[in-house]
Formats: structure tokens, C-alpha cells, sequence
């Protein structure tokens, strides 16, 4: 699979990165759109072992057309797991690894100017792909940081007053070295709400970790891994997770759960961070073939949705332990 982007199989509004009209991207069914997620979860397996809810958890992020963000030490797979989903679904994929001396415009891209044509020629930085793995990304400073988030929050990218789009489907999968923190950026809130989960991989069990090197002694799996599905697909089981129902009192609940958090923390979650939370449900419902979300849904989903939002009064307090309280105490009607 080359690191360079490319088109997700689309037409010429799609190689763009632009919206190709409604009649390209029929919507799955919902018993496909299950399949489809499924199958994807299954196959990154072949790689990665033992992480079936953290796989799950991305994709549903990805489905749901949201970002993740990663935490954990070196070395547990974060690189390889990105590799997986993108080869998963035949999309371009680019690593950046973020250091202290990054620009933005090693992010983004740059203008260059072409000595035999006498004019400027854009060259897209590592962004311009379907699943880009921000390694890092508290190593680089906030100047740096800010380059991914008109990139996350609107998939385009605004280089020298020119603004390009991102090709579709984009991912961000970014990582977050929690040691050595003397020597990294804490990432301000407002990157941080563009992420729709945080998740920790965390070590393999000694099984698990005797089955990763079995695996990998010789030959590494992701070099056989093959495509289950493509880009153009993927985005058609989005049109159907945007179509399962989110009735008024699943809303409500979502809304009050929400509204727990701002009222029991120094900064509670977001509206951005309730929108995540219904896409998400809708998500997990079409994973388990319903076309309809239930509070039960919400309830899988609040915590890796909505905990790393939230900024506790007290620094005996964690994000974890309000979302607990917001569901012990938030009634579902």
C-alpha cells in the first residue's frame, strides 16, 4: 500500500475531497453496514491480538466520522493498529511523527515555487490522507498541534489564503506519550474536543503477548493483510449509521448526561461532545443489526466519548469518575 493519498474510487468530486452529491453514497443496508464493521474489526485481528474492543471503538470513531485519540507508553501497537484499519478499507495512510522542531506546514503542506514553470506549485503534506496517524503529537508545541484542527474539525486545509479539501474518507489517529512529561506540550481543550474517543490499548496479557510474537517471528502479518472493503463503501455505511433513529428520549438522556458533567466539574462536556455521543450510539446500534439507538448504546459509548472532555474540580478526581456519576445518577426515562 503507498503512503501517497489517493482516490477512494470515486468520482471527480470524491478525488477532490468534495461532497459528490447524495446519489454516490447510497446508504447501506443495516445488516451490510453490520457486516461491513465486522468484517473490518476481523480482519485488522489478523494483526493486532487481543484489543477486539479498542478495534471496535475505532471504527465505530471512524464510522461515525470522528477522530481518536490514543494514550499509552511505547510500543503497544498504536502504529501498527492505524496500518491495519487503513489497509483494512484500501486507504492511504501517513504516519507524522510530531517532535519539538515540527512546522505546520510539514503537517499541512507547502507552496514551492517551480523554477521552470515560474510559478508557485502546492506540495500536500502528510494530512492529505485517508487515515493519518499523528505519532506523538504532544511532543510538537501548540503552533503545531493547531495545524490538525481546522484539518479534524472541517477536513480541509487553508495554505497561503488557498483552501483544499482533505480526501474522504479522513482519519485522525493521534497518540499521546503519557511518560516523560517534563519533555511534552499538554494539548489545549480545544484539540482535545475534536477527538471523539481517547482509548488505551495497555499491555497484551502473557498469552496474548506469546501469541504477537509467534506471529511476528519472520514475517510481519501486516504485509499480508488485504482489503475487505474500500473508501467508497465505507462511506456508504455512514450514510446508513446517519440514518438510524435517535428517538426524543434517547436525545434527552443524552442531553442530561451532558448536562451532569458542567454541573459536577470545572469544565463539562461540550455540545460538540454530545453530538459525538449520538453518532457514536448510532454506531454501536448498526453493530448490533438495529437500525434504532437505545440507551444501552449510549451507555457503551459515554465513556470513552465523553471522559477526556471533562476537567474534574478536584485533582483527586478523574473524567471517569464524573461520566460513572452522570450514569449512577442521570435516570433513563
Amino acid at each position: 500500500m503507498s503512503d501517497e493519498p489517493r482516490s477512494d474510487g470515486g468520482d471527480a468530486a470524491v478525488e477532490a475531497g468534495g461532497d459528490p452529491g447524495p446519489s454516490a453514497f447510497e446508504p447501506l443496508s443495516v445488516e451490510a453496514a453490520a457486516d461491513l464493521i465486522g468484517e473490518i474489526v476481523d480482519n485488522v485481528e489478523r494483526v493486532i491480538v487481543g484489543k477486539r474492543d479498542a478495534v471496535e471503538h475505532i471504527l465505530v470513531a471512524t464510522v461515525a466520522r470522528g477522530h481518536v485519540l490514543l494514550e499509552d507508553v511505547p510500543g503497544t501497537g498504536k502504529t501498527m493498529l492505524a496500518r491495519s484499519v487503513a489497509t483494512s478499507v484500501d486507504a492511504s495512510f501517513r504516519r507524522v511523527q510530531f517532535t519539538p522542531d515540527l512546522l505546520p506546514s510539514d503537517v499541512t503542506g507547502v507552496n514551492v515555487f517551480n523554477q521552470k514553470t515560474q510559478e508557485f506549485e502546492f506540495q500536500a503534506g502528510p494530512v492529505f490522507a485517508n487515515v493519518v496517524l499523528a505519532d506523538e503529537i504532544n511532543r510538537a508545541p501548540p503552533k503545531t498541534q493547531s495545524a490538525l484542527l481546522e484539518a479534524m474539525e472541517e477536513r480541509q486545509v487553508t495554505v497561503d489564503g488557498e483552501t483544499r479539501p482533505l480526501p474522504e474518507p479522513f482519519v485522525v489517529i493521534a497518540t499521546q506519550n503519557d511518560v516523560e512529561s517534563g519533555r511534552t506540550y499538554e494539548l489545549p481543550m480545544a484539540e482535545i474536543d475534536r477527538f471523539a474517543k481517547k482509548l488505551r490499548l495497555g499491555y497484551p496479557e502473557g498469552d496474548q503477548e506469546a501469541e504477537i510474537i509467534g506471529r511476528t517471528a519472520g514475517h510481519h502479518p501486516i504485509e499480508e493483510l488485504e482489503p475487505v472493503t474500500d473508501g467508497h463503501t465505507l462511506r456508504r455505511a455512514r450514510e446508513t449509521a446517519g440514518q438510524v433513529t435517535l428517538s426524543e428520549p434517547v436525545r434527552s438522556y443524552i442531553g442530561r448526561l451532558a448536562a451532569h458533567t458542567r454541573n459536577n466539574a470545572q469544565l463539562g462536556v461540550s455540545p460538540r461532545g454530545s453530538i459525538a455521543l449520538a453518532r457514536t450510539s448510532q454506531v454501536r446500534a448498526l453493530l448490533d443489526g438495529r437500525d434504532y439507538v437505545t440507551p444501552d448504546d449510549v451507555q457503551a459509548e459515554v465513556r470513552t466519548v465523553f471522559a477526556h472532555r471533562i476537567r474534574p474540580r478536584t485533582g483527586s478526581e478523574t473524567g471517569e469518575d464524573v461520566v460513572a456519576s452522570a450514569l449512577s445518577s442521570v435516570t433513563v426515562e
